[in-house]
């Protein structure tokens, strides 16, 4: 026999003889009915938020040090562009900033900003709008899209991502509805990059941005 055959071997054996005896083999019936028997009432498996609603959980995980996230809740996308300008003065970022295709972006054109779409690798700034956001974690969702370059969230020392609260999701399997057909690339965002790899001491922004600042479209 080749060494395929001995691995699925080994697998057959293991699927059909448990440490005890042996276990009768399921017919894919069957094993589809288990599963959807596991699915029958997810609230049954589901996690209790971190708050008494979506967007007071999201709020609530943001907050978590571990995270490191800073949010910052605005009254209507009119109070974005003072937000942006604040935020990189208050980083002392100077008036400079990557920003994504969305049009709704485009009343930071306002400000005494030079703004720009490609992200260089030594960017400062950048600024995105998620298409989602989930309650549980404290993810963001974006998607690839002509108006939406993935480097944006990737090359930038300080990410602000722009974030309707009323595309907040409570729990992360609710994503897979609207996440069907599935986009060219899907990234799911959950806090500032960080790594304890080396000599294990916290390294900030050790492979994406250090950090992540969630601007919140109140309603």
């Amino acid at each position: 026999m080749s060494a395929r055959d001995d691995i699925l071997a080994a697998i057959r054996t293991g699927l059909t003889h448990g440490r005890d005896g042996a276990l009768p083999r399921q017919t894919p019936a069957q094993i589809a009915a288990e599963a959807a028997a596991l699915l029958a009432d997810p609230d049954e498996i589901r996690p209790a938020l971190s708050g008494p609603d979506p967007v007071a959980a999201f709020i609530a995980k943001c907050a978590n040090p571990a995270l490191g996230v800073t949010l910052e809740r605005l009254a209507g996308w009119e109070a974005l562009p003072q937000a942006v300008a604040a935020y990189l003065t208050r980083h002392d970022l100077g008036p400079r900033i990557a920003v994504s295709g969305d049009a709704r972006l485009d009343r930071l054109a306002q400000l005494p900003l030079e703004t720009h779409r490609d992200t260089a690798p030594d960017e400062a700034a950048a600024i995105s709008v998620a298409l989602w956001g989930i309650a549980e974690t404290g993810s963001v969702v974006i998607h690839s899209a002509p108006d939406q370059p993935i480097l944006n969230a990737m090359l930038p020392r300080h990410w602000l991502v722009v974030l309707d609260e009323t595309r907040i999701l409570p729990f992360l399997d609710d994503y897979a509805a609207p996440a069907a057909p599935a986009p060219r690339n899907a990234v799911l965002i959950t806090g500032s990059s960080g790594t304890t790899d080396i000599e294990g001491y916290f390294v900030r922004g050790a492979h994406g941005p250090g950090f992540v600042h969630v601007l919140l479209i109140s309603r």
